[in-house]
């Protein structure tokens, strides 16, 4: 049958769903608008809180509740905090129970030192070992990494639990060889029971 004018078809459902999503889309993505200005009522409710010193008045009573809490202060050096087992103060170069040096030379820890505070010299012996001739640590330039032990295959560099030590002079913290061994004699007990409270963890 003719018609006068065009026809105008209805949009299928899917059509339709689409042009909502698109319509859903638009109005999603307008920007919105700011809000309006503070009234004179907030205005005037800010000053008075500013004049009254509210924030300084809420630090004094936090202050004074602090006041009579319990301490947790510790008066060092009379009170010291626990330490964990790998706490890393001072080096130390350890040595076997028959007094045995344990370290072989390998170079490892003068390696993989990051800030090359370690300066190693050996000779092979005649029983044809390999030991040091000289084992330096420069302590001003140890960042106390760790991981000179780390990398150490026979546990013969340490850090001890020693952490009160002081140099008036750069050459007070260059700790050669046989400063180190001293270490490692002087706080044996007290190395080996790190280690085995660390070992369940390695």
């Amino acid at each position: 049958m003719a018609t006068d004018g065009p026809v105008e078809h209805a949009p299928a459902d899917g059509a339709a769903a689409e042009f909502v999503d698109v319509v859903a889309l638009a109005r999603a993505r307008q920007v919105p608008v700011a809000p309006p200005p503070p009234g004179w009522r907030q205005r005037s409710i800010a000053a008075l809180r500013s004049l009254a010193l509210l924030e300084l008045l809420g630090g004094l009573m936090l202050t004074l509740r602090k006041m009579f809490a319990r301490k947790i202060t510790v008066h060092y050096p009379e009170e010291k905090t626990p330490q964990s087992p790998r706490f890393r103060g001072l080096h130390a170069l350890r040595r076997y129970p028959n007094g045995e040096e344990r370290c072989i030379a390998c170079k490892l820890c003068e390696a993989v030192c990051p800030a090359m505070a370690i300066h190693i010299e050996s000779e092979v012996r005649e029983d044809g070992t390999r030991r040091t001739t000289r084992y330096d640590i420069d302590m001003v330039k140890c960042i106390f990494c760790g991981m000179c032990e780390e990398a150490c295959p026979v546990d013969a560099i340490v850090e001890t639990h020693v952490l009160e030590y002081h140099g008036e002079k750069r050459g007070d913290l260059y700790y050669t060889k046989e400063m180190l061994l001293a270490n490692g004699e002087r706080h044996e007990a007290a190395i080996a029971q790190a280690r085995e409270q660390d070992a369940p963890y390695r």
